[in-house]
């Protein structure tokens, strides 16, 4: 106190002093130190935190008159009017701070207002934050950047943990831009998210009355009406969307799911037949012979499938659906000259190869198996799939040599394929597979079918804390991946903790994968189409347990 009375002037000594007094005097003596030392922002900003709302609110005011250039006496402002519940004010003051400055010369950067927001979202001051973007956020920003830097911007605030913030830039940006169906899509992924079931929803039939033929907004609120139990309600939403998009295959065939899933195959019968008539495209008629073959219904699904095969001669889906079902119908030759055809009007696609060839094995036929992906080895020159079933081939039928002599062959001619890296790894014995494993990381480095395999290796030789380093590694590089999601669920269910396996099972449902041998073995059985994710990952994952998939125990299996 002496010091202040030689020097009233030093904001240090003021500060060092209030800090040794108890809150009462401390803003006894921060009203002398506002007098003495004005431009100190610091010090009204602490005097207006111990004041009462309508105090601070005067001396924020007083401190506006003395420091019209500062920035943060109207943030602070903005954020006590939001504290006390002046929520309409809040937007007021933001604008009027921005025009004040401005008259005062004072043009903060863009960058800088944004970092205001985020500090005011992470300090509880979410309104604030939201009316600060909305004054500045298109400061200094070209018009024909806006939609991509504000996107950017959007994302840049989710991943700091500023929801709120990325919710103010998606408001500004459907405003700006309100028939933009990509911005839309963001800005409800992003109320997914974050938001609430209402909001979601509001946003979404705000979005569909602004973009009408936007089909996934339609889809979206549909589906989001349906996982919470509403029936009706996306019954609705999707009879609104047939009415804007009359011809929408996708519509269609969302509306056909739904009643399907609900066990109401008449409606979803109708539905495709209507559709047939309105959007025959492949998907439709493709669903069409589905649900007849998901019901069991075969012979209604064959006879589907002729004018199918006629409107789309070239859908290789179909050929390969005609041929199941002969086969289940046991009517070995038609599904033969079916898959004939297949690989003559689509040489190109491997899948219906792979299936001739299946056919031929299951029949006992190994030899004309082996000529038919010999053929379709020389029609699709880098086809790892049908140089992998060949090997297979070979192994089912015992000729270990044959498979082995192949294995060279094939990575000769598709030396980054990783389904063949991985295949070859598990063929080796098991003093090999070390070096086999490091060949394979060398020629495909970033290849899932290759780590999965390489992390199977670290769980046999109980090297856990590697294993599942290598099992998390191979879901991040390809979620789609369903075997990897099965590998890591078998791993941990072995391995881990019930936090642990929790955590796995809800990221596997998050990624939602549709892909992999085992996988698709699995999800597509027809004892399994209704299953969730988490069902159809538990399966595969008891399919994959340590000993089960290995390449000697599915040669037995087969």
């Amino acid at each position: 106190r002496k010091a202040l009375e030689v020097i009233p002037n030093s904001v240090k000594l003021w500060q060092a002093a209030i800090d040794l007094e108890g809150p009462d005097d401390a803003r006894l003596m921060l009203g002398r130190a506002v007098e003495c030392v004005p431009h100190a922002v610091d010090m009204w900003l602490a005097l207006a935190r111990l004041e009462t709302y309508q105090n601070a609110r005067k001396v924020l005011n007083r401190a506006r008159e003395t420091i019209p250039t500062e920035p943060q006496i109207w943030i602070t402002a903005s954020k006590l009017e939001e504290a006390n519940g002046n929520l309409e004010l809040v937007e007021r003051v933001i604008e009027k701070a921005i025009k004040s400055l401005t008259l005062h010369q004072v043009h903060l950067e863009r960058e800088q207002w944004l970092n205001e927001a985020e500090v005011a979202e992470k300090a509880g001051a979410a309104r604030t934050a939201q009316a600060i973007i909305r004054e500045t956020l298109a400061l200094g920003v070209e018009e024909e950047d806006r939609k991509r830097i504000w996107l950017e911007d959007a994302e840049s605030f989710v991943s700091r943990g500023c929801p709120e913030c990325a919710r103010a830039v998606f408001t500004q940006a459907l405003t700006t831009f309100p028939t933009k169906k990509s911005v839309w899509l963001r800005a409800a992924q992003h109320e997914k998210a974050y938001g609430t079931t209402d909001s979601l929803d509001a946003l979404l039939r705000k979005a569909v009355s602004f973009c009408p033929h936007a089909e996934a907004l339609w889809l979206m609120g549909a589906k989001e009406k349906w996982l919470a139990g509403d029936v009706e309600a996306a019954r609705a939403i999707l009879n609104e969307a047939f009415n804007a998009n009359r011809d929408s295959e996708q519509v269609w065939l969302a509306a056909v799911k739904l009643e399907s899933e609900n066990n109401q195959p008449a409606a979803a019968r109708s539905l495709l037949a209507k559709a047939r008539e309105r959007a025959g495209t492949e998907r439709v008629w493709m669903k069409s012979v589905l649900l007849e073959r998901n019901l069991g219904e075969d012979e209604k699904a064959l006879n589907l499938l002729g004018p199918a095969i006629k409107a789309h001669p070239k859908y290789w889906k179909l050929l390969i659906m005609k041929a199941q079902i002969e086969q289940q119908l046991e009517l070995v030759d038609n599904a033969r000259e079916t898959l004939n055809r297949g690989v003559k009007v689509c040489p190109d696609c491997v899948p219906i190869w792979l299936e001739s060839a299946r056919l031929e094995e299951r029949l006992g036929n190994v030899s004309k198996a082996r000529s038919t992906l010999e053929v379709g080895r020389l029609k699709n020159v880098n086809a790892p799939r049908l140089w992998l079933e060949a090997v297979r081939l070979e192994r089912r039928a015992g000729n270990r040599k044959a498979a082995a002599t192949l294995m060279p062959k094939a990575l000769q001619q598709c030396r980054t394929a990783g389904i063949l890296w991985a295949e070859s790894i598990a063929m080796e014995p098991r003093a090999q597979q070390k070096t086999k494993s490091s060949d394979a990381l060398k020629a495909c480095d970033n290849d899932p079918h290759v780590i999965l395999t390489v992390s199977r290796l670290f769980w046999r030789d109980r090297k856990e804390e590697k294993a599942r380093s290598w099992c998390n590694r191979a879901v991040t590089i390809d979620p789609n991946l369903g075997d990897a999601w099965g590998n890591y669920v078998a791993f941990e269910l072995a391995q881990g903790s019930p936090e642990q396996q929790a955590e796995v099972i809800k990221r596997c449902v998050n990624a939602d994968p549709h892909h992999g041998d085992e996988w698709t073995r699995v999800s597509k059985d027809v004892r399994c189409l209704k299953w969730s994710t988490e069902q159809i990952v538990r399966k595969v994952a008891q399919n994959m347990a340590l000993g089960k998939w290995e390449p000697e125990a599915l040669e037995k299996s087969a």
